[in-house]
């Protein structure tokens, strides 16, 4: 006698909407839909930024700002070195003023005397573009010799001057014209005398500034073609960095509509393998729900239409009046009766791979959840006379509510079906090994050999009359959903079969410490 696992607990339509593979390539490439449609989306839109252009931007520009600082900082420390330079020419031109003093008289009557010929500063003109000229004074401003117009120094000698000498360079304007001075302290001596005479030796600044100027523009041009070179060298490198990007997505714009294979990305660089693996997980998820809707739309239009035809038939037998009224309208609705039960499967089996998809489960008590159905079936069991026992201990499974009700529904239903009046069925609930267990023990006949090999394949019913052939599929489809195992053995005694034992295994969230009943 064989034995059938089904459920006939009714369940709503489970089929998601789900989108076709060419839309998901299509959203991928952030591309319109394939209806003509478009969603929001990131990849793709318009105005987004591409990966060359971020790569480019995010190295042209900081290479661009640090060569214009670098230009900044070469123009200001070539200016320096060049007043530097000149500086020293002035202060050289005020000491060759200085071996020309001398003094005459005694003490406040002390004169200074120079003579300075324009002649002796010819010498220290670099060019015929600037001009020199100078002033020598006494400490309180009286002017000795040299170009009046030049304003008197009334700065002070630095604490620590930069040359061995008593001496201040700063900048002035002479007439119209921008100078540079450079203030010499010399103390004059003689036998008639001594004094302490400032001299100041201006510099007109065309031949600094055009100096300066050439050096910016040499600077500029050098910098202009070192930022070229670089822009040259990170266009062609990020050229070639980004062909495997624009490789793969010319693949799959070039892929038929359902194709879903894997994607070959072996000369992908190692930073986009995790984004092909992931793409690759991607795809193999949508080839599952696209294979289970395919299997579901087959299963169903294959298994519904033998309980229709015959439906129809008996209709057509009752309205000939072949058979009696009432007989007649058992006949029917024995055959309704049936494929209501295998629609309601087909639509369980179908909103497991739905729950399968959802995020977040919750924490769910097995032993709860045991002794509900428990209670729901305790009709069926009460109408058989059977002796009834459960045991549960509390026990945390990380699953939809619903999965854990339909897995226990079909075990403990199917169990009852087959345990004859008056026979025996009990319930377990424990936690072992990190595992929750439920066990249900009937005291049926128990699993024949020949259906042994098949026994979770979908419309294998051992009962082919009175099931489906669905049960055990939807229960081996709850637990690999939730990562346990179920195995089904007969229970032996003395060698012959003294019942059915189902048992299943699901991973535990958490001991809970409270006794079992």
């Amino acid at each position: 006698m064989n034995q059938e696992k089904d459920s006939e607990t009714a369940v709503g339509p489970a089929v998601p909407n789900q989108p076709g593979p060419r839309d998901w390539l299509c959203r991928a490439a952030g591309a319109a839909t394939p209806s003509g449609g478009s969603e929001p989306h990131e990849v793709g839109s318009v105005g987004a930024i591409s990966l060359r252009q971020y790569l480019l931007l995010g190295i042209l520009l900081p290479v661009g700002l640090l060569v214009i600082v670098n230009t900044v900082g070469l123009y200001s420390q070539a200016f320096s070195a060049i007043n530097t330079a000149y500086d020293r020419t002035l202060l050289a031109s005020a000491k060759s003023i200085g071996e020309q003093l001398d003094v005459t008289g005694y003490d406040e009557k002390s004169v200074l005397r120079v003579a300075v010929p324009y002649a002796a500063l010819e010498a220290f003109e670099a060019d015929n573009q600037s001009r020199l000229f100078y002033r020598v004074s006494s400490l309180d401003g009286e002017m000795v010799s040299g170009f009046a117009g030049l304003p008197f120094w009334r700065g002070r000698i630095p604490a620590k001057p930069p040359y061995s000498a008593l001496v201040d360079f700063y900048d002035d304007v002479f007439g119209d014209e921008e100078v540079r001075v450079a203030v010499l302290l010399q103390p004059v001596a003689s036998s008639q005398g001594r004094s302490m005479a400032v001299i100041q030796v201006a510099e007109t600044l065309e031949l600094r500034t055009t100096l300066a100027r050439k050096i910016l523009v040499d600077t500029l041009w050098r910098q202009a073609l070192l930022l070229g070179v670089i822009a040259l060298v990170v266009v062609v490198v990020v050229q070639r960095a980004t062909r495997p990007v624009r490789r793969l997505s010319a693949e799959l714009q070039a892929r038929a509509e359902g194709d879903l294979s894997v994607i070959d990305a072996r000369d992908a660089p190692r930073e986009l393998l995790p984004m092909v693996d992931a793409t690759n997980q991607v795809m193999g998820r949508l080839q599952h729900l696209l294979e289970n809707q395919k299997r579901f739309v087959r299963d169903t239009a294959h298994q519904l239409r033998t309980p229709l035809a015959v439906l129809k038939v008996q209709v057509q037998s009752a309205l000939r009046g072949d058979l009696e009224a009432s007989e007649a309208l058992a006949d029917i609705s024995r055959t309704v009766d049936r494929a209501t039960l295998l629609a309601n499967q087909m639509l369980a089996l179908a909103k497991v791979e739905q729950l399968r998809q959802q995020p977040d489960p919750q924490a769910i008590d097995l032993a709860r959840v045991a002794r509900q159905v428990a209670l729901d079936l305790s009709p069926l069991i009460a109408e058989k006379d059977i002796d009834f026992g459960i045991e549960t201990q509390p026990g945390l499974v990380q699953a939809h509510e619903w999965m854990l009700g339909e897995l226990t529904r079909n075990l403990v239903h199917n169990a009852i079906k087959h345990t004859p009046a008056g026979g025996m069925l009990t319930v377990r609930t424990a936690c072992e090994a990190g595992r929750v267990t439920l066990s249900v023990s009937d005291s049926g006949p128990g699993i024949p050999d020949e259906l042994a090999a098949r026994l979770y394949q979908p419309f294998s019913a051992g009962d082919v009359p009175h099931g489906s052939g669905l049960g055990l599929a939807i229960c081996l489809e709850i637990v690999q959903a939730l990562g346990g195992s179920i195995a089904l053995e007969n229970r032996l005694a003395n060698g012959r079969v003294m019942g059915l034992e189902a048992t299943v295994r699901l991973p535990l969230v958490q001991n809970v410490n409270s006794g079992g009943r």
